[in-house]
């Protein structure tokens, strides 16, 4: 038997997200970013205020090799990952990085402000890739049971998650500078309830109409055709060819009937009545000779034909 080349299916699932347009367009935005950070950050150096000016270049600095590293290791991965996904990921390290840049220029208004933005540098992170882990196993449990309803409760919650997204990071960026009204935290807990409740609905539907196997199963799908049925092998019948042999409860044939030419007890005999045998063969109850057998009795009926051997790959 031939095994499969393993560097086909290597080279197969790069090919559906390593040549995805969508893919490509996501890596030339990551270098857009970086391009557009550093030339900003440089105006800042040049043009802005002396004040902490050699830390901030040197934060900077980490922050555009951080991206850099950050954008070839999800390159890496994306040949593993779906192109929506590699897209989105690519997309909130990008935001990360703009909303980093914010952070180290972004003029100071309390003199411990290096530190809290740090921390809120981390729970932007943070939150951009929870949403990131929020989608794809979402993603996956509504592709199972893709119907009108579904879709639509997909949409919707998707479109929630990323505004709660972006609603939790507005203050963290811009909380030193504005003052968020009561309004805007009702807000923010309302689209979380309905998140919560769109993120629900998906695998509820899936528990009660899903297939079982848990694979989707495309409208398009291909079926093949149904088999053949069987070749049904004649039923058994008596020595004289002609009587077929009486019925057992369980299906079977009679063989017992064969030999004796009586029938066994609670078997049920086709076309002749049960209180005679249907041909009367054996040593002495034999109105014909048998056939070449033992002492009279009928030969041992032939054994059924044995289906031939697949060929050998």
């Amino acid at each position: 038997m031939t095994m499969p080349d393993p560097r086909a299916a290597t080279s197969h699932t790069g090919t559906d997200a390593s040549s995805s347009p969508l893919l490509r367009a996501a890596i030339w935005v990551a270098i857009g970013a970086l391009i557009a950070a550093a030339i900003v950050c440089v105006v800042w150096v040049l043009a802005g205020s002396q004040n902490g000016i050699v830390g901030r270049a040197f934060l900077t600095i980490l922050l555009l090799v951080g991206f850099a590293g950050v954008a070839i290791l999800d390159a890496h991965l994306a040949p593993r990952r779906p192109a929506w996904f590699a897209l989105a990921s690519m997309g909130s390290w990008v935001a990360a990085l703009l909303i980093g840049a914010v952070f180290i220029w972004m003029p100071e208004r309390y003199s411990w402000g290096g530190f809290t933005r740090f921390v809120q540098f981390l729970l932007v992170v943070l939150i951009l890739q929870l949403a990131l882990l929020h989608l794809r196993p979402y993603v996956r449990a509504f592709q199972r049971y893709v119907t009108a309803f579904t879709q639509t409760v997909a949409v919707v919650t998707i479109a929630l998650v990323v505004g709660l997204a972006a609603l939790l990071i507005v203050p963290l960026v811009l909380g030193e500078y504005v003052d968020f009204h009561d309004l805007y935290w009702r807000i923010v807990v309302a689209v979380a309830i309905l998140a919560a409740v769109g993120t629900a609905l998906i695998p509820l539907v899936n528990v009660l109409f899903a297939p079982r196997n848990g694979r989707p199963t495309p409208a398009h799908t291909v079926y093949p055709p149904p088999q053949g049925q069987p070749e049904l092998l004649p039923w058994p019948t008596y020595i004289d060819g002609v009587t077929p042999l009486p019925i057992l409860p369980d299906g079977s044939p009679d063989w017992n009937a064969y030999y004796t030419g009586y029938p066994t007890p609670g078997a049920h005999v086709v076309g002749v009545p049960e209180q005679r045998p249907a041909v009367p063969i054996g040593p002495t109850g034999s109105a014909e000779p048998s056939p070449t057998g033992y002492e009279g009795y009928p030969p041992p009926p032939p054994l059924p034909p044995v289906p031939p051997l697949p060929p050998r790959p």
